[in-house]
């Protein structure tokens, strides 16, 4: 299984499509296979949960996420969770224990600007 966590300075960025990077982990019998952090490759309207889903991501960890984004990863069959902050390692550690709860969301109509990439940047 493969999940992204939105990473900011190696911690859970609270804006999912704004963050500078994602983590992607592969996880197998409860170890992690591969960690590696790849650049946001844009924050366009419905690009990035399609774009993770392509890469075999199975979930998404973030501190939050917009209403639309929320909807097309329920399309793509890609479990998100929000509400989630910290250092990546413990964050990955804990949802290998299954110990990662949904909390409530950092994510707000607006809140976003002004912090990571902006909407519009990156693939079209």
């Amino acid at each position: 299984m493969k999940i992204a966590i939105s990473t900011d300075s190696r911690k859970v960025s609270e804006h999912f499509g704004r963050c500078p990077e994602f983590t992607i982990i592969e996880i197998e019998e409860n170890k992690i296979k591969n960690k590696k952090v790849i650049e946001n490759p844009g924050h366009m309207t419905g690009f990035l949960p399609k774009f993770l889903k392509e890469q075999g991501v199975s979930f998404v960890i973030a501190g939050g996420a917009g209403v639309r984004a929320q909807e097309l990863f329920k399309q793509f069959g890609i479990k998100l969770i929000t509400g989630i902050q910290g250092e990546i390692n413990k964050v990955i550690k804990s949802f290998i224990k299954g110990e990662i709860k949904q909390g409530k969301d950092f994510c707000s109509p607006g809140k976003g600007k002004g912090y990571g990439i902006k909407k519009g940047d990156g693939h079209e």
